[in-house]
């Protein structure tokens, strides 16, 4: 719609949807970065870029069958760096399939002692038709890879690989290459060269602007230099869930012709002082119930507060829309101890929008309210101070100090727990102020949770039990209470584990498909295509209905699929070669999946295979 103003409440983009690749296109290759994140969505985006299917997509997310296949179709295509000890835990056991994401998340710490919290993809799709260039997408997000429901915003850009390097790309670039040296617990050689190939192609993507806009600039804080900042300007506005007193006073003081003007959150501004509030022109925060403009009602609480973050700046005849990770603190924006992202976009402002237009009635203000100064007590500073306590614990725990190690237990008893894990420390750990600390594998939950607190302060192992093969994870969770019981924090962290057996990934594969349905459902996910609908919604079909579309193994519809698959080169096959192998080497999770009529079909496949030109399956 023409004159629709930049940041309009009206217009929503789903996380999924900016991941899927455009027609005539798949999903190659992707890096991207987040302060924090959850397991389950953590899952959910290898399932997103694989077997994505807009109608059904709830049902396919909750499907073990399809977070199986999305993870194994895009292990080593896909690297997430996130902040060390800042993965969410929960006290019930998480899915064993989180184990496959060990190839995935790479943790990092700031060079600078602050945080990692830049929020971004990078990605690669190849076309279907040679002819054609491979295409790169660039999303610069606000939000982090969690199902939080905040207000964001977000900047998707597409472009084409070309043979020159842009200087434009260049922070793009610094940043993608600096992430692998940032890892507190390793990283793969395979993470390592695909990010370094990412980070290349951004280097040499030309993007196409979004509409309105003329150009794009990109700016990273954390690595020393040169700190972004917001420069003189007509006039300002910012958007900012977090925001202190010290970089308030710097936004406050800058050059401009008006005040400016600030939207955060309640919580936050109570903080800050009142002279330097009053220096602000409007200070608003989100209304609880605000209406749409056909006059429906929109809960703002619904969205669980505000986490978008923008500072708009008029100079001369254009407006500079600058969004990112950012938000206004001493940390992103004066000290430059954070390693944050920003996307500048610059257009005019007949067609961009004022400040006013963007963050005023006409456009997101609209959802807001005055901020009332009286309405929140300040944060009590003991919580702040237990919980800088808890941060500067969770460091000394997160950042290389502590490994796992498993060992193989012998017993005659078959119901023996046949893997034990001790927790080891590098070295004493003082863990000052801290008055409980307890751990368990994410896998079993908090009713197997060990007092740590004691062993690791002394540099002791710990005992974290015995448990199954498929249970071993390197994700260890973490609960610590601040000796003054007034804050704790619950939160999960991938550590180097030692005695690791080569079979556990296969034994967590048996586990799901334990099966001969599980194990057909899984084969007609093999032999789709990656980003076909149908064969995720197979995936998510279970139930009463699931009968009407099970296979046997001389169906003619999965003949069909492995004959297609054998005209097309063999690719799928060679995949079932290989699931069929990894469940024969995962064989003491269960009974035998597969059916002796399958193995008989397959035989004659292995033989066509094998005429066809194939010098090894597998």
């Amino acid at each position: 719609m023409l004159n629709r103003t930049t940041l309009d409440p009206e217009t929503r983009v789903l996380y999924g949807d900016s991941l899927q690749p455009p027609p005539g296109y798949v999903f190659d290759a992707a890096v991207a970065t987040t302060f924090s994140l959850d397991f389950e969505t953590a899952l959910a985006a290898p399932v997103s870029l694989a077997l994505f299917a807009a109608e059904n997509r709830d049902d396919i997310l909750s499907h073990p069958l399809a977070l199986l296949e999305g993870a194994e179709r895009i292990a080593g295509r896909l690297v997430v760096f996130t902040d060390a000890g800042h993965i969410h835990a929960q006290t019930r056991p998480h899915s064993r399939l989180c184990s496959l994401l060990e190839r995935i998340i790479v943790e990092v710490a700031a060079p600078r002692d602050g945080a990692f919290h830049p929020k971004m993809w990078a990605l690669r799709y190849r076309p279907t038709l040679a002819q054609d260039p491979v295409l790169l997408r660039l999303l610069v997000l606000s939000r982090n890879l969690t199902r939080d429901r905040s207000w964001d915003i977000s900047l998707r850009l597409d472009g084409e690989l070309t043979r020159r390097p842009d200087t434009n790309n260049r922070a793009l670039f610094d940043l993608l290459t600096r992430l692998p040296d940032l890892a507190v617990s390793g990283i793969t050689d395979e993470a390592r060269i695909l990010t370094k190939e990412i980070a290349e192609d951004v280097r040499r993507a030309q993007w196409t602007m979004p509409e309105r806009f003329d150009e794009v600039s990109f700016a990273v804080n954390g690595f020393g230099g040169k700190v972004w900042q917001p420069t003189e300007c007509a006039r300002l506005g910012v958007i900012s869930p977090f925001c202190d007193t010290d970089a308030l006073n710097f936004l406050a003081a800058l050059p401009t012709a008006e005040k400016p003007i600030i939207i955060s959150r309640p919580d936050q501004l109570a903080c800050v002082e009142s002279k330097t509030l009053g220096a602000f022109e409007r200070v608003s925060v989100l209304d609880e119930m605000a209406a749409s403009e056909d006059g429906e009602e929109v809960a703002a609480s619904a969205l669980q507060g505000l986490h978008a973050k923008a500072f708009i700046s008029e100079i001369g005849w254009d407006t500079l829309v600058t969004i990112g990770s950012g938000n206004a603190t001493r940390p992103a924006l004066l000290s430059g101890n954070n390693v944050e992202l920003f996307a500048s976009l610059r257009g005019k402002r007949s067609k961009v929008g004022s400040v006013e237009q963007i963050m005023g009635e006409k456009g997101f203000g609209r959802l807001t309210r005055t901020f009332v100064a009286t309405e929140l007590d300040p944060i009590d500073p003991e919580l702040t101070t237990a919980e800088a306590r808890l941060d500067e614990a969770r460091r000394a725990l997160c950042r290389g100090a502590l490994r796992l190690r498993c060992e193989r237990t012998e017993s005659d008893d078959p119901e023996e727990k046949p893997w034990r894990v001790w927790l080891t420390p590098s070295g004493p750990l003082p863990l000052k102020g801290i008055g409980a600390l307890s751990a368990w594998p994410i896998t079993r939950g908090d009713g197997h949770a060990r007092d740590v607190l004691a062993a690791l302060r002394m540099g002791e192992a710990v005992d974290l039990g015995a448990m199954p093969m498929v249970d071993l994870t390197r994700f260890l969770a973490f609960r610590l209470t601040d000796e003054s019981e007034k804050a704790s924090a619950l939160f999960s962290t991938s550590l180097i584990m030692e005695g690791l057996p080569a079979e556990r990934h296969a034994a967590i594969l048996r586990w799901i498909i334990d099966s001969r349905d599980a194990f057909f459902r899984y084969l007609r996910l093999l032999l789709s295509e990656l980003g076909d609908p149908f064969g995720a919604a197979l995936a998510a079909h279970e139930g009463p209905g699931q009968t009407a579309w099970a296979v046997s193994a001389d169906d003619a519809p999965l003949l069909e699929d492995m004959v297609r698959a054998l005209c097309h080169g063999g690719e799928r096959l060679h995949a079932i070669e290989r699931l069929i192998s990894r469940l024969e080497s995962g064989s003491d999770a269960g009974p035998d999946p597969i059916p002796d009529d399958f193995r008989t079909l397959w035989d004659a496949f292995r033989i066509a295979l094998q005429d066809q030109g194939a010098d090894h399956v597998g």
